[in-house]
């Protein structure tokens, strides 16, 4: 609900008179293929536990984690582009929301990452390799995880036509 409203108050201020342009980083570019690689590594990790392969499961889990860091740096490597722009937080309320939603997406998203890091300890403690335990807490991980890539999605489409 909290991207949803600020998604409609970024519209209305962006059809407003004298927006400064400001270029999509390079680097959100990178990030939105590794948010999209991220939900295809968890997904594949979600089928292998259902197929009891542990260690392909573990493997998986491994790879979006990995995948979900890559991303948080390309988002710090974009600001760092919007800074070489001269786009700073408190230049224009419109390059404020580049920043606003970057950044509240990444707070989520570390909430995301330390989920998976909980996920993949806790798998090794269990000892059925397809607990329903094992299953349900997946599921729940890998849905707020695909609800991230989704939000992700939204704000860089976002960003990019009101850019």
């Amino acid at each position: 609900m909290m991207f949803a409203a600020l998604s409609s108050a970024y519209i209305i201020l962006s059809s407003g008179d004298e927006i400064p342009q400001v270029s999509m980083p390079r680097m959100f570019y990178a990030s939105t293929v590794l948010i999209l690689l991220s939900s295809f590594s968890f997904a594949k990790a979600y089928r292998s536990l259902r197929q009891e392969k542990v260690g392909e499961h573990r493997k998986w889990l491994l790879v979006t984690l990995v995948l979900g860091t890559l991303f948080l740096s390309a988002q710090l490597m974009g600001w760092r582009e919007l800074a070489a722009q001269g786009v700073f937080f408190a230049t224009h309320p419109h390059s404020s929301f580049f920043y606003l939603f970057t950044g509240l997406h990444g707070v989520h998203l570390m909430g995301g990452i330390l989920a998976l890091i909980y996920l993949v300890v806790t798998m090794r403690r269990l000892k059925q390799p397809s607990s329903e335990k094992k299953l349900t807490t997946t599921k729940f991980v890998e849905r707020y995880s695909h609800a991230m890539d989704g939000i992700w999605i939204w704000l860089f489409g976002l960003l990019l036509i009101w850019a």
